[in-house]
């Protein structure tokens, strides 16, 4: 995942503390995993290591450090640069399901029961997705159509995967 670039898309609309770097990454992805606090530091703090972001603003009011962050013109650059690279297909990668099903098979686990139980998780994951009213954010519905294109195209995978181990094995679960 490319957290440093969405950082710096979400600094280019103004200076910001982490606290709103966050709020606002959970706002872009609400059918995501939050970004963690944790990631949202140290991410910055790479960030102004490298000259992509500088420190604006630095206030403690009785509370922890409040420190706000810009984009610097090398961040803007940066950014934009990010923007148009298309991003290569993924060639032989392999994600977590592929591996777990590769060591299923390869352990003599259970893999035939390891699909069908991924797959029955897609189709909970796109129900919810489907049945999660809409809010007004305009790319809420990019984002939650992309996910479940690549849910659905994960679901083909699946029975095709599970119909070659049946075949196999000789019987379908």
């Amino acid at each position: 995942m490319a957290t440093a670039e969405l950082v710096l898309g979400l600094l280019s609309a103004g200076p910001a503390h982490g606290y709103d770097v966050k709020r606002g990454h959970d706002a872009w992805f609400p059918d995501s995993r939050p970004l963690a606090f944790g990631q949202v530091y140290t991410t910055l703090g790479r960030l102004e290591r490298d000259g992509l972001v500088e420190v604006v603003d630095k206030t403690s009011g009785g509370g922890p450090d409040r420190t706000v962050y810009a984009l610097t013109s090398k961040g803007r650059d940066h950014l934009a640069d990010w923007l148009t690279d298309p991003v290569p297909p993924a060639w032989g990668s392999a994600d977590e399901v592929l591996r777990k099903l590769v060591a299923a098979i390869r352990t003599g686990g259970d893999a035939a029961g390891f699909l069908a139980r991924q797959r029955a998780s897609h189709l909970r994951r796109i129900r919810e997705l489907r049945e999660t009213p809409a809010d007004d954010d305009p790319t809420s519905p990019l984002v939650r159509e992309y996910i479940v294109a690549h849910l659905d195209a994960d679901l083909r995978w699946l029975d095709s995967a599970l119909d070659r181990i049946s075949e196999q094995r000789g019987a379908r679960p």
